[in-house]
């Protein structure tokens, strides 16, 4: 996989979803792709707040989850270094991989995303 440029073409709609847990309207993101590394994040912090964890919760969400495979562990994998000194995790990086592969832009609640600068276009929502 050749490191993530710039240049890289993006679609103007997001089409990702990384953290859902803000006042942003999840209708605005209709046929989003979510990575299965993201959507275990999802369901963790669901049962935290003491939702269930039950398929209502995210089906009214319309994601298409998309496994973590071994394409995505490897683009996941090359982003450490473009990224480590800005603290993102695994999930923010599969986020981020996945993004790029589809050529669209990822939807954060994580402020300091507006500082990267990896090739993809970045949403933060509040």
């Amino acid at each position: 996989m050749m490191p993530i440029s710039s240049s890289t073409r993006r679609r103007s709609s997001p089409c990702w979803l990384a953290n859902p847990f803000t006042s942003f309207d999840p209708l605005r993101l209709p046929n989003a792709s979510i990575s299965a590394v993201n959507l275990s994040e999802v369901l963790a912090r669901l049962q935290e707040i003491g939702m269930p964890e039950d398929d209502v919760a995210v089906a009214r969400l319309n994601l298409r989850v998309v496994a973590f495979d071994e394409l995505q562990a490897r683009a996941t994998a090359q982003l450490r270094s473009l990224t480590r000194h800005f603290g993102l995790s695994l999930a923010d990086r599969a986020c981020l991989a996945l993004g790029d592969r589809l050529r669209c832009a990822v939807v954060t609640a994580d402020r300091i995303w507006a500082s990267l600068d990896v090739g993809v276009e970045i949403v933060v929502i509040r």
